[in-house]
């Protein structure tokens, strides 16, 4: 009787750790989507129609680059650094500052060693 009783239990409280994973997951998955809709939000209007395809376009191709200057504009735009709508030739050259402070730090130079090699010619 105490096998039935012990599985129950072990059973109930599985579920309510399923329960309690699988909750935390869902508030912060609807968490993210409220954030992701609030950015969109900012970024719609601050951003004109060239710019925001402009900025979709890079998020295509270095997501992480546009994260970046997503970000910028929002803080931009909640700290009042931004009057009206951005174009597409402010967003560019926002762009090229970003782009100036990610540039690589140093160069990789490779130094070849010349090997001498023992199989030569020189035996027959």
């Amino acid at each position: 009787m105490a096998d039935p009783e012990l599985e129950q239990i072990r059973a109930r409280r599985m579920a309510e750790m399923q329960q309690q994973m699988g909750g935390g997951g869902e508030q912060k998955a609807e968490q993210q989507a409220r954030q992701e809709e609030l950015k969109n939000t900012i970024l719609a209007g601050i951003l004109d129609q060239s710019a925001r395809s402009r900025l979709n376009n890079l998020k295509l191709v270095k997501p992480d680059k546009a994260a970046m200057v997503e970000n910028m504009l929002i803080q931009m735009a909640q700290s009042g650094q931004v009057q009206g709508k951005i174009g597409e030739d402010h967003l560019k050259t926002i762009l090229e500052r970003v782009s100036e402070q990610t540039k690589p730090v140093g160069k990789v130079k490779f130094q070849r060693r010349k090997v001498f090699d023992d199989d030569s010619d020189d035996d027959y």
